[in-house]
């Protein structure tokens, strides 16, 4: 669906995102001039594998669930897109087709600009080129650390890095506690254990230890960080 406007919050995601930040006053003035607002519900398709590249994309509220699908059918989530962040623009540069599916996980909004303003801000803009790369250097050093933690870290190391990640970006203050943090986007346990490259049974087992030690508490509503210096710790031991 799409409409004229960005709320007042999902505007300052866009604004507040490290990336986008960094540009010029008058290329982030482009860029929002020509871009339009998509809202989708929670599983709504987004893109699908194998479609030609329409937009480059923001998220500005929610997340974006990015999967494969395996051979014998299962749906594999590889990452969650978060506010702030840009991504579509690689089909776009290789004029290659979608790679993976990208779903709405809960209510998310969408800041879209066609792949023609794409290329006629590139061709107004050189900054755009060089500021690309930067975003593309800071993507492969993020898979490159992904990849070394998956066979260098034990996962009790890894789930602690993800849910630091997770409370950092989605945290929600406790009501009448100010030292614990609500994780506000929810992730099946299943989900957790894709991301984490685990199974779920280990993954579960590793929440309930950290549930035992006083650093986590496991609720319906999400998982609640209640010692993050804790999870810092867990990191630390194992780096």
């Amino acid at each position: 669906m799409t409409e004229p406007i960005l709320t007042i919050d999902e505007r300052l995601a866009i604004n507040a995102g490290r990336w986008f930040s960094s540009l010029s006053p008058s290329l982030r003035h482009d860029i929002l001039r020509c871009a339009y607002v998509r809202r989708y519900k929670d599983s709504d398709l987004i893109t699908a594998r194998g479609e030609p590249p329409q937009e480059w994309i923001a998220c500005a509220k929610g997340a974006v669930r990015v999967s494969s699908t395996s051979i014998s059918g299962k749906q594999v989530t590889l990452t969650y897109v978060e506010p702030g962040i840009w991504f579509g623009d690689v089909a776009i540069f290789d004029g290659d087709r979608r790679t993976h599916d990208a779903y709405a996980h809960g209510d998310t909004t969408l800041l879209c600009v066609s792949r023609g303003d794409f290329k006629n801000i590139l061709s107004q803009h050189v900054e755009l080129y060089e500021a690309l790369l930067r975003l593309h250097a800071r993507r492969i050093r993020q898979l490159y650390g992904l990849v070394e933690d998956l066979n260098t870290l034990p996962l009790r190391a890894r789930l602690a890095k993800q849910l630091v990640h997770l409370v950092r970006t989605y945290g929600v203050p406790v009501a009448g506690d100010g030292a614990e943090m609500r994780i506000g986007l929810h992730l099946a346990q299943e989900e957790l254990a894709q991301l984490l490259g685990a199974s779920r049974q280990r993954v579960n087992q590793e929440l309930k230890t950290m549930e035992r030690e006083d650093t986590i508490r496991i609720e319906s509503a999400g998982v609640v960080i209640r010692d993050h210096p804790a999870l810092l710790r867990i990191i630390d031991a194992d780096t």
